[in-house]
């Protein structure tokens, strides 16, 4: 890995069953999060993710790119757009630092209205373990 490497897109759908399934997982009973009614009494025009399975998505993201050693050793993001459901949000990164073993990757996750999430994750791929993509590359 190397600073200004871009990490390649991922495409997810924002569904209900995404969005219901992400906030239950995560303890979130908000109603805004599963019960359309509501969130349109609350000037919502849908039911939206929660930042819990947008933290879980980013994770994911990362974890996807460099491999299953690498280590999550900070994630800091901030929710912008909502993801309501039938759009779709999609994933894009880059490296902007690495320190070792340890790369600092910024994320932007944007759906059909803007920017979803943007931060940056801190991960560390251990010494000596391949990683998917060197393997993909041919690099092991």
């Amino acid at each position: 890995m190397r600073a200004g490497d871009e990490l390649a897109p991922l495409e997810i759908p924002i569904t209900r069953t995404l969005i219901v399934a992400g906030a239950i997982a995560s303890r979130d009973y908000q109603d805004v999060h599963h019960d359309t009614e509501l969130a349109h009494q609350k000037g919502s025009p849908d039911i939206f993710m929660n930042i819990l399975t947008t933290n879980g998505l980013v994770g994911r993201y990362i974890t996807d790119h460099f491999g299953p050693t690498a280590v999550l050793r900070k994630v800091a993001i901030r929710l912008g757009a909502p993801n309501y459901p039938g759009d779709t949000m999609v994933l894009t990164g880059s490296v902007e630092e690495i320190e070792g073993d340890t790369a600092r990757v910024r994320v932007v996750g944007a759906n059909g209205i803007g920017k979803h999430v943007t931060g940056t994750v801190t991960v560390t791929v251990p010494a000596g373990e391949p990683s998917v993509i060197a393997a993909a590359e041919g690099q092991t």
